[in-house]
C-alpha cells in the first residue's frame, strides 16, 4: 500500500515536468508540436499577440537546416577566405562610400567611437553594402533553429527576440534575411538586434534595412560590448576583442581587422 502511494506521487510530481517542453528535433516531424510548446515560453517572456500570431504561421526552414549543416568558408585558410569574400573589392568599394558620406561615418564614430573602416568591413562582408540581405523569412530561419537540437539553446534567446521584433513592429513574419535568421544591412541576429537596435533617424522605429538605422546600431552594439574610443582593433590590441563579439570565426575577425584598417589608411 506504501509502494504504491510512493508511485503515485512521483508519478504525479514527474507527469508536469515530463509535460514541461516539447522536445527538439533533427527533421521537420515535431516542429509543429514543439512550436505549440515553446509560444507557452514566449508568452512568458513577455511576446505579445503579434509575436505569437508570427509564430504560429512560421514553417520548418529547410534551407537553413542545410545551410547549418553545411557551412564550410569559415574553415578555410585567411588568404582564401578573404578571396573567397571578395576582400579586395569590399576595399576598394568601402573607400568610395567613405569618400563619398565622410560626415555620415565620422558622426558615427564621435557618438560611439568606432571608426568607419570597421562599420565599413562589416557592412561589406555582410551584405556586400545592402546589395543582397537574405532571401530567408526571418521568423521562421530562427524558430527552426531554435527547435533543431544542435544548437538550441544558443537560438532560443534569438528567436524569443524575434517575436518581441515582430511585437515591435520592427520586423513581420514576411520579413527576409539570412538563412540562419540573421537581418538587416550588418546581418543581426534577432536577440542582438532587439538589444541593440538604434533608432538613427528619428522615425520613431529601429528599421535594419535602413543603412543609417543599422550602421548605427552595429557602432552601438560593438561600443556596449566594450569598444575602447582610440584604441586599436588588430588582433592582440584591445578593441580585436570586440570584433569577435560580432563574429565567433577566427578568419571572419581577423578579415574584417585587415580591411578595415586598408579602408581607414
Amino acid at each position: 500500500m506504501r509502494l504504491t502511494v510512493l508511485l503515485s506521487v512521483f508519478i504525479a510530481l514527474s507527469a508536469p515536468m515530463a509535460a514541461q517542453s516539447a522536445p527538439c528535433g533533427n527533421t521537420g516531424a515535431g516542429f509543429e508540436a514543439w512550436k505549440a510548446d515553446f509560444a507557452k515560453q514566449a508568452r512568458k517572456a513577455g511576446v505579445k499577440k503579434k509575436g505569437l500570431q508570427a509564430l504560429a504561421q512560421t514553417q520548418y526552414a529547410t534551407r537553413t537546416i542545410a545551410a547549418d549543416r553545411g557551412q564550410k568558408s569559415f574553415k578555410y585558410s585567411l588568404d582564401k577566405f578573404m578571396k573567397v569574400r571578395g576582400a579586395d573589392t569590399i576595399v576598394a568599394q568601402g573607400r568610395k562610400r567613405k569618400a563619398r558620406n565622410p560626415g555620415f561615418y565620422a558622426a558615427l564614430e564621435r557618438q560611439y567611437g568606432v571608426p568607419a573602416g570597421v562599420l565599413i568591413a562589416i557592412h561589406g562582408m555582410e551584405t556586400g553594402f545592402g546589395n543582397f540581405m537574405g532571401d530567408s523569412q526571418v521568423v521562421s530561419a530562427i524558430t527552426t533553429l531554435a527547435y533543431d537540437c544542435r544548437r538550441s539553446d544558443f537560438f532560443v534567446p534569438h528567436a524569443i527576440g524575434a517575436l518581441k521584433l515582430v511585437d515591435q513592429g520592427a520586423i513581420t513574419v514576411a520579413t527576409k534575411g539570412a538563412k540562419h535568421g540573421e537581418l538587416g544591412h550588418t546581418q543581426f541576429l534577432p536577440g542582438n538586434a532587439l538589444t541593440y537596435g538604434v533608432d538613427a533617424t528619428g522615425d520613431g522605429r529601429v528599421d535594419f534595412y535602413n543603412m543609417t538605422d543599422a550602421l548605427a546600431s552595429t557602432a552601438n552594439f560593438l561600443r556596449q560590448k566594450g569598444w575602447k574610443p582610440g584604441r586599436g582593433y588588430q588582433p592582440g590590441e584591445p578593441n580585436f576583442a570586440v570584433i569577435q563579439q560580432w563574429n565567433a570565426a577566427s578568419v571572419y575577425q581577423k578579415s574584417i581587422a585587415i580591411m578595415a584598417a586598408r579602408i581607414d589608411n
